[in-house]
């Protein structure tokens, strides 16, 4: 590039091939597709039916077509995976109808206990319950969807995946930190509970694990440049660390 004075483009990115057809270019496989707006495919207002333009440009390799004639799995996984919900308190979703009466909704077993709430009750009815974490708890107890409670596996184990919370979304995403390392919590002040000190806040209980970083590089950075930045630069450079979401104790710094 130095040598010629140019620039190059990588124009064929195997990302961009294999979203439109699956793996045609891992060996001699090849095809060729134009996308044009007939007439058939556009309906009474002059748009084009995107759907139906993708299903007609599906293309399948040998090797795909012989995996479904031959009725292989297309996709399986073993030991099943689980997403277990949380929630902050007083704060779990409620489905219900359009039409419904809110006294039945409140009423409903769904609405009053969730996975999670029936996971502290759990730890108050069996004490192997209260050596697991959340995400373990799969590993030794199924969720009766019909009874909405938790009760000791018989066969077999599943794998519990917590939901993710951006570090941006507050209290909900320490309290899922928190949930990767409390063991036998029966209330969300047990949570909040560490070394028998109970907590303001899911974030003051992270900083006392020592499961967040502490803000001394925001702030060294901040005092370095108070050396030479007006007080403009700095009010914008502390602005922008709060909204990356990135300081742990933003009243400290």
């Amino acid at each position: 590039m130095l040598k010629y004075n140019a620039h190059v483009e990588w124009c064929n990115q195997s990302r961009s091939i294999k979203y439109l057809f699956k793996y045609v270019n891992k060996c001699n496989d090849c095809v060729t597709a134009n996308f044009f707006g007939a007439s058939k495919e556009r309906d009474n207002y002059g748009c084009v039916d995107e759907i139906k333009i993708y299903y007609d440009c599906r293309y399948l390799s040998a090797c795909e077509a012989t995996w479904r004639i031959f009725s292989f799995d297309i996709h399986f996984r073993e030991p099943s995976v689980e997403r277990l919900n949380y929630h902050l308190e007083g704060e779990q979703s409620v489905m219900y109808e359009e039409n419904e009466d809110i006294e039945e909704v409140i009423n409903k077993p769904a609405s009053r206990v969730t996975k999670f709430l029936g996971w502290k009750e759990a730890n108050k009815i069996y004490a192997e319950a209260r050596t697991l974490t959340y995400n373990q708890f799969l590993l030794k107890f199924t969720w009766r969807q019909d009874l909405h409670k938790w009760t000791p596996g018989k066969q077999g184990y599943s794998i519990g995946r917590v939901h993710f919370a951006a570090p941006g979304s507050g209290e909900r995403f320490y309290l899922r930190t928190l949930l990767n390392y409390i063991k036998g919590p029966t209330s969300f002040d047990d949570i909040k509970t560490v070394n028998n000190v109970k907590y303001y806040s899911f974030k003051d209980a992270c900083l006392a694990m020592g499961l967040l970083d502490d803000d001394r590089e925001y702030i060294d950075a901040i005092t370095k440049a108070s050396m030479w930045g007006t007080g403009t630069f700095l009010r914008k450079m502390f602005a922008i660390t709060m909204l990356s979401g990135q300081l742990s104790r933003p009243e400290v710094v």
